[in-house]
């Protein structure tokens, strides 16, 4: 199915454009940035879940599952203050924002650090899956444990915005940082998620810019892989620190979580196809 075409920027304008917002929040993200260091609080267990198993429990159908939030390399958890009041807005009542840190030097073992905070937050919560959000190389830390760690029994949806998955050419302290290696076009991690996934249940939803300078070329952000459910969706106007903070980008992963579990497509895509957002 050929998906839909939007008229884009003057490339000239929307670069201009684009630069400039990226300075603006990333000066208005310096100022949050200290108040995401720490580790988020996380609310006491019911003492009625106990021994309870999560993959049984009683849940309405209409209940959303949590929804973990992922940042990006030497980012925390502040990236995300304008998704998460987006998501509460709108009737997410289970949002985890987790940490994880700056000298992690391996995407493998963030993702067995990842899957261990999704038992507990099942186990708390009493949800046996939940839906992850990931930018830039949170999005590829999660994609990890989905397809290489048997995370796609608990994660429904995965939500990626400006994430490396084919890898990148640009990785500033590539020498000095073995995690931003792992980043690279053809590093072991990268060429792992090419593999084969046959069974996997997690659907795949992807947001790229192509005025995103920290993704070379721009398309690595999709996801292509015969074997995943994907949806890739193209944000127009807006570069690579904008995805997370952005209104439209936020209504589309409303929208993105909002769909069913099953196998449905959205209108205009086809699993692995592209659709076009535009972030006027």
């Amino acid at each position: 199915m050929k998906p839909p075409s939007l008229p884009f920027p003057a490339p000239p304008t929307a670069l201009l454009r684009a630069t400039a917002l990226e300075f603006v929040v990333l000066a208005g993200h310096a100022l949050l940035y200290p108040t995401g260091i720490a580790g988020e609080r996380r609310p006491g267990r019911n003492p009625a879940d106990d021994g309870a198993d999560p993959a049984h429990a009683d849940i309405a159908p209409t209940d959303r599952p949590p929804v973990v939030l992922l940042h990006g390399f030497i980012d925390n958890r502040s990236v995300f203050v304008l998704l998460r009041r987006s998501l509460a807005r709108h009737g997410w009542t289970r949002l985890e924002s987790l940490n994880y840190s700056p000298l992690t030097s391996d995407i493998r073992t963030a993702a067995e650090l990842l899957g261990r905070h999704i038992e507990e937050i099942c186990a708390r919560t009493g949800h046996h899956r939940v839906d992850i959000v990931g930018h830039s190389l949170g999005g590829l830390i999660a994609r990890y444990y989905v397809q290489r760690l048997a995370g796609d029994r608990r994660v429904r949806t995965l939500v990626t915005l400006g994430t490396p998955h084919a890898g990148t050419a640009v990785a500033p302290l590539a020498g000095a940082l073995p995690i931003v290696r792992q980043m690279r076009q053809g590093s072991a991690p990268v060429e792992e998620l090419r593999l084969p996934a046959p069974g996997c249940r997690t659907r795949f939803v992807s947001f790229w810019s192509e005025l995103d300078r920290v993704i070379v070329p721009a398309e690595a952000a999709c996801v292509d892989h015969p074997d995943l459910a994907a949806v890739n969706i193209r944000v127009t106007g807006i570069g690579h620190l904008a995805l997370p903070v952005h209104p439209a980008v936020a209504a589309a992963v409303r929208e993105a979580l909002d769909e069913a579990e099953s196998t449905r497509q959205t209108p205009g895509t086809a699993p692995g196809t592209t659709s076009s957002t535009p972030a006027a």
